[in-house]
Order: structure tokens, then sequence, then C-alpha cells
């Protein structure tokens, strides 16, 4: 038989670095799962990827205080931001550029984020994409 879900929580954690401070902590103490065992578990799965890179996290609670979790791919803007090595997205969208990234570059992060995205195509995926390059102050060019 099934278990029966209490509820979900959405975290985004840095790869490789999950401890029990906060916010990691009181979100899952809270709800009385083994915080110690969600990070080891996180750290473990997340040990191949860049360190630091922001990894959205959806935990499946269980009414037994169990729990599973599933990973997404870091934001658009993290990869945005690593195409086009800045620190930060540019203080006035739309008025002044702070960066410009490529169109094939556009077209790697499309690829790489298609799983969370919701289009059907790799153009579709690529326009989400560009669209995120210009509220980040960013330019495509290509």
């Amino acid at each position: 038989m099934a278990k029966k879900i209490a509820g979900y929580l959405k975290l985004q954690v840095p790869a490789g670095a999950a401890n029990p401070s906060p916010p990691i902590g009181p979100a899952l103490g809270q709800r009385g799962l083994n915080i110690m065992e969600f990070c080891k578990a996180f750290n473990a799965k997340t040990q191949e990827m860049e360190k630091g890179a922001p990894v959205p996290v959806v935990i499946t609670i269980f009414q037994d205080k169990s729990f599973t979790f599933e990973m997404k791919t870091p934001p658009v803007s993290f990869f945005l931001k690593k195409a086009a090595k800045l620190q930060k997205g540019g203080s006035e969208p739309g008025r002044s550029t702070a960066g410009s990234v490529s169109e094939a570059q556009v077209r790697e992060i499309a690829e790489a984020k298609m799983t969370d995205l919701n289009a059907t195509t790799i153009e579709a995926a690529m326009q989400m994409v560009a669209g995120s390059a210009r509220s980040m102050g960013l330019k495509v060019e290509g």
C-alpha cells in the first residue's frame, strides 16, 4: 500500500552544501523530519555537480515522517550569469546591458533546462531562456 502524503516542501539548496543551519534545518525540523538524513543524501547526490550551484529541491513528506526528494536543474539565471561571466544581473534591465550571451549559449542552456521547462520544442525553450536573459539586462547576440 502506498504511503499517505502529508505535504510538499520546496527549497533551493547549494549543491554539496546542505547542512542543518537555516533555511534547511528549521524547514525540515518543524515538520518532524530527520535533518541529517536529508543533508547526507542530498550532498551525496550533488557531489558530481558544480559546488555551490543552487539546486531546487521538492521534498515529499509522508505521514510517517519519512520523505523522498526530487532535484531539479539549477535556475536559468544561474546558467546565464555563468555564461556571461557576471556576478549579478543588470541593475536597470531594458535601459542598460550588463553583458551578452551568444545564441549558441542560449541553446546550450535551453537544452540543459529542457526537462524543467514547459516547452515542447527546443526553439520554444530558447525563447524562454532569451526572455530571462533580457529581463536580467543581458543582450542575446547571434
